[in-house]
């Protein structure tokens, strides 16, 4: 690689925090979850860099490509654009290692795509077709109830604020007519179920968090918001920002400048926690797939 790939990805993700933009909280509305072009779902920290480079250029397809898969398809990339760097870990040798040995160790690769909209009219026309039919309203609100009840965590309803209590392990939400409207409320359903499953019981995670405010806190905040976007854009919910969105996104700035790789190691961690909740659901057969090198675009 020809720069850091952790600083490259952060410089993005730092991008969109500072504008207050956030285009993993809306991006979805219309368009879901980024696909390579044989339909899988991109997983992580791919999934927060495409929907921004979507965001700031404007791009209305889901479908990215790499540059051979598009001349494959008699619709090249068109002159003068750039691709999107993105990530993936490979398997190999360790060094100096036999492969009697068996002795390996998973490697940080990146590759380059492109968006369909950067491809020329041949990739647009398969791209047009393949489309996922947008869900009506209705049945959003309905997949997000059936979705968050299979869950299984406690829910308790009452009072003026939303919260995970670790301590006593339940999910406090006030009533459903105090939000302004429907998506509000499940959007920070889909935000306090990502706390959820840090608890010791399911996921353990703490990133060393002592007291409110501290690095851990900014961590397992930023987990729940990536969380949220990632779980918010499986249900087909659009989520609007939150009130108390001004002040977690100083401590997301403030984990994020410190430490490069905190947005790769957030991210990761939101997928976890949306794949633990994912497997609580009767039907996992279309949960994302594994990331490997033969699929990975």
């Amino acid at each position: 690689m020809q720069a850091n790939i952790y600083d490259t990805i952060t410089s993005t993700i730092l991008r969109e925090l500072e504008t207050g933009r956030l285009s993993w909280r809306k991006r979805w509305i219309t368009n879901g979850l980024p696909l390579r072009w044989n339909g899988v779902p991109y997983r992580g920290i791919n999934t927060l860099v495409l929907w921004a480079t979507a965001e700031n250029k404007g791009y209305n397809s889901p479908f990215w490509l790499t540059y051979n898969q598009a001349k494959a398809l008699n619709g090249p990339v068109q002159r003068g654009e750039k691709g999107t760097w993105i990530i993936y870990y490979n398997t190999v040798l360790k060094k100096g290692a036999t492969e009697d040995e068996n002795t390996t160790q998973r490697v940080l690769r990146a590759y380059v795509v492109f968006n369909a909209e950067q491809c020329g009219q041949a990739v647009l026309d398969i791209a047009s077709k393949r489309m996922p039919a947008p869900l009506p309203d209705a049945a959003r609100i309905e997949n997000a109830e059936t979705y968050f009840r299979l869950v299984g965590a406690d829910l308790r309803h009452g009072g003026d604020r939303a919260y995970y209590n670790i301590a006593d392990d339940y999910i406090q939400m006030p009533l459903f007519g105090q939000f302004k409207d429907s998506l509000l409320y499940y959007a920070t359903l889909a935000h306090e179920h990502v706390h959820w499953t840090q608890h010791s019981s399911r996921l353990d995670r703490s990133f060393g968090r002592q007291r409110y405010g501290d690095e851990g806190y900014a961590m397992e905040e930023l987990v729940a918001e990536i969380g949220a976007a990632f779980l918010s854009a499986k249900l087909g919910i659009p989520v609007d920002a939150r009130a108390d969105h001004a002040a977690y996104i100083q401590s997301w700035l403030t984990v994020l400048k410190e430490h490069n790789k905190a947005i790769i190691t957030a991210a990761a961690a939101a997928q976890k926690a949306v794949e633990f909740m994912d497997m609580r659901q009767p039907n996992i057969a279309e949960m994302v797939m594994e990331e490997t090198i033969d699929d990975r675009c």
